[in-house]
This record gives C-alpha cells, sequence and structure tokens, in this order.
C-alpha cells in the first residue's frame, strides 16, 4: 500500500490541477465555433451551464480540430455538432457530404450484381458513351427511352433492349450504363455474362445448385444476359437453362436486356442446332419468340473501340 501511495504522490507531484483545469477551459471558451455557438444561444447560455457542460465542450473542440485537419475522428465520415437541449450542451454527429456520396454509390453499387462482368462494364456511364457515329446515337436514345418508361406508371410492359452489332461497339458497355441508370433510380439489375453462367450451370449439376443458380436469373428485377449467342449451347442448356428462365421472365414481365453479336435472324439460326447437329427449329424459334416478346432489337454498329 505504502508503494501505490509513494507511486501515485510522485506521479501528481508538483501539479497544479486548478491551474490546468482553468487553462483547458480558457483553450474551449476560446475556440471559434463554440464562441459562434454561444453567440446563437446568448440568451440561454450562463456560467453555470458552460461549467456543467465543459466536458461536452471539450469534446466538441478536440472532434472538429481533427475533422478540419482531415485527421481520424471517433466517428470517421462524421463531423461533430452542437446541440443544446434544455440545461445540456451535447455533441452530436452528422453524416459529412463525402459520406453521404459514399453512401449514395455503395447503394448504387449494391443494387448491381455482376455475374463474370469486367469491371469496365459495371462502372460505365452514360454520359461516357461516345455518340459519334449515328448508330451509338440512336442506341442511346432507345436506353434513355427505356429509362424514361420504366417502370410504367400506369403498369404496361416495357420491352427492354437486344443490342446487337459486331465486335468491340460498346454493347456490354451500354448494358452497364443502363443499369447504372437503373440503380440510381433504386432499381437492382443483373447482369451476367452468358457464355461463362452457362458454363457454371453445367459444372453445377455435380453438386445440385443447377436449381439455385437458374432461380436467381429468373427472379431478379432487371437482368441483362450479355454475349446470347457466344456460349456453347446444347439442347439442355437452350431448353432447361435459357428457356425456363425466358419463360418465367417473360410470364411475370420482367425486364430482360441481351447483347450479341448475331441479330435476332441470326441468333434464331444458331439456336437451331444443338452441339450433336440436330436442327430443332421448333425449339428454336419457342425461345426467340421469348426474346422478341421481352426486347426490342436495336442495332449497334462502328469501330472497335478495343483498340
Amino acid at each position: 500500500m505504502d508503494n501505490i501511495e509513494r507511486t501515485l504522490g510522485q506521479l501528481f507531484e508538483g501539479r497544479d490541477f486548478e491551474k490546468e483545469y482553468q487553462g483547458l477551459k480558457q483553450q474551449v471558451l476560446h475556440y471559434q465555433p463554440i464562441q459562434e455557438f454561444f453567440k446563437e444561444h446568448k440568451t440561454d447560455i450562463n456560467e453555470q451551464l458552460i461549467n456543467q457542460n465543459l466536458s461536452n465542450l471539450y469534446e466538441f473542440m478536440t472532434q472538429h480540430k481533427k475533422y478540419t485537419e482531415q485527421e481520424e475522428t471517433l466517428m470517421p465520415g462524421y463531423a461533430p455538432k452542437l446541440v443544446l437541449n434544455g440545461e445540456f450542451i451535447t455533441v452530436t454527429y452528422y453524416p459529412t457530404k463525402e459520406k453521404l456520396e459514399e453512401d449514395k454509390r455503395r447503394a448504387v453499387e449494391k443494387r448491381i450484381r455482376s455475374l463474370y462482368m469486367p469491371k469496365q462494364v459495371v462502372d460505365a456511364s452514360l454520359s461516357d458513351f461516345y455518340t459519334d457515329e449515328e448508330s451509338r446515337q440512336l442506341a442511346l436514345v432507345e436506353a434513355y427511352q427505356f429509362l424514361n418508361d420504366y417502370p410504367s406508371k400506369n403498369g404496361e410492359r416495357v420491352k427492354a433492349l437486344y443490342i446487337h452489332g459486331s465486335f468491340g461497339t460498346g454493347k456490354s458497355y451500354l448494358l452497364g450504363a443502363i443499369a447504372k441508370e437503373l440503380a440510381l433510380k433504386g432499381i437492382s439489375t443483373t447482369l451476367v455474362y452468358l457464355p461463362e453462367f452457362m458454363r457454371e450451370v453445367k459444372q453445377s449439376i455435380s453438386d445440385n445448385t443447377v436449381g439455385e443458380k437458374i432461380q436467381f436469373a429468373k427472379e431478379t428485377e432487371v437482368l441483362m444476359l450479355d454475349d446470347i449467342g457466344a456460349e456453347s449451347m446444347t439442347a439442355w442448356t437452350r431448353d432447361e437453362v435459357l428457356g425456363a428462365i425466358l419463360q418465367f421472365r417473360m410470364q411475370e414481365e420482367l425486364p430482360t436486356f441481351f447483347s450479341s453479336n448475331y441479330n435476332m435472324d441470326q441468333l434464331e439460326n444458331h439456336l437451331m442446332f444443338a452441339q450433336n447437329g440436330t436442327e430443332e427449329k421448333l425449339k428454336a424459334r419457342r425461345i426467340m419468340e421469348r426474346v422478341h416478346y421481352l426486347s426490342k432489337e436495336v442495332q449497334l454498329e462502328g469501330k472497335n473501340r478495343r483498340f
């Protein structure tokens, strides 16, 4: 016990706590934002109230200094603010402009789910879409038309887009840009690179998760199937996977976008043949009926912008 008392005595020896307290108080009272707060509430604030709430005023001063000097505060992303509440002066924290913008950005990102799509597409923007060719101008008009019409105020079905054209013209980018605009409106979109999705569905037969993957594509609010026609199609993936997804979305009238190197007539021809070479015109036509029902054909031609 003697050792503890001796240690404490050495620790506090020679310190004038009253002087330190008064010095700290003067720092707080002369801090400009606190003086402005006092002026704003001059009829309600007195010496007693200040003394009772000095610790809160000190907290505000230290945190406000760190915030203005861009140092880490108790609540990163939030700025301190003094509030007079009866006999109490309290410190509240409100989200900064940067915090609000970051939250908005994250909310947008959460509304865009991407399966096997490059980051460039997920981060696409309509404002960055080149309109130096007539085909691109018309495609952009169609994109804005959909965004203007969906969701329909009177419940009418709104067709999505089937965007086709040669390699590197920006079909996938345009899908990503539309998804970004939908996300800003609070609408969730799933972007799917179809060839890789089909490959994964085939592999998932072994672990019995085929149904889950198909159901996910069926029910998402807005679905975008990128590069349809580039996949290695079999009768099973055409009828039991793609057909099942499109049938459900047609029945529920859920927006479904497509991009392809084929126009619709060419895609139908592609779907007529399974890998074994068997022609199945009726089944291919059935798929295309659903594609026609869900989307409007839009051509996007021009130079290859990947190079």
